[in-house]
């Protein structure tokens, strides 16, 4: 059966060969000449990896700073007590803080936030929101950095351009890398952080290929290839 082509593919071929691998730099360049859509697209960056995601021990998941942000305005839930860690996430432009309230909050299934934060101390009644928040990705969780005692350090890398990945069921992550309107030497060295971070999360039962394809996209643009040598991105 022939594959169907959209239209925005079609232009996209007007730019570059679809089915080619480049070195990230030039991936970059032409994914800022792919037609433009009339709100400022999010970049993604995609993986394929050789893991298994059914084994524990082949998870893949944590968090990583780009050095140019995200280009997203997150929107951050904090889950503690009164104390220090209420007022620290206060201070450093948590939307929502607070404990028994909010927790009730999300029981009547309000979860309109990007990232949710806890202190150790509030995980004992956080974790009961498990089927509000988990479905959604919104738990938190010690090997992201959302449950710590330190909640201003949190809620400030977050709103800087701190972003998660986790590996799903089929062995790939997606991850928001910034914005098309970024100049490509910040898409580039977001994108060179963001790859460098995955590779650095290698489990070690992994044998084989780690990371098998990656691909760079906008929301609404065709993917872009990137080429790999070794199991690692060729980045020029």
């Amino acid at each position: 059966m022939q594959r169907k082509e959209s239209k925005r593919y079609k232009n996209g071929l007007k730019v570059a060969n679809l089915e080619e691998r480049y070195p990230l730099k030039k991936a970059v360049e032409i994914l800022t000449k792919f037609p433009r859509a009339k709100f400022n697209e999010t970049i993604d960056l995609s993986f394929h990896l050789g893991v298994d995601p059914k084994q524990s021990d082949q998870l893949v998941r944590g968090t990583v700073p780009l050095p140019h942000g995200s280009g997203r305005v997150i929107r951050v839930a904090v889950f503690t007590k009164a104390g220090p860690s209420f007022d620290a996430a206060v201070a450093a432009g948590a939307e929502n803080v607070g404990f028994e309230d909010l927790i009730e909050k999300c029981k009547g299934g309000w979860v309109d936030f990007d990232v949710a934060i806890a202190t150790p101390e509030a995980m004992v009644e956080v974790r009961k929101l498990g089927k509000v928040l988990g479905p959604r990705g919104l738990m938190p969780n010690p090997k992201t950095g959302t449950v710590t005692d330190d909640t201003g350090k949190a809620v400030k890398e977050f709103k800087a351009g701190r972003v998660e990945y986790k590996v799903d069921k089929t062995a790939n992550i997606n991850m928001p890398v910034g914005k098309i309107s970024f100049n490509e030497t910040q898409i580039f060295e977001n994108v060179t952080t963001a790859i460098s971070a995955i590779e650095k999360a290698r489990p070690s039962a992994v044998r084989g290929t780690y990371i098998q394809s990656i691909t760079l996209s906008t929301t609404m643009s065709p993917s872009v290839r990137i080429a790999l040598k070794g199991g690692t991105a060729v980045l020029e």
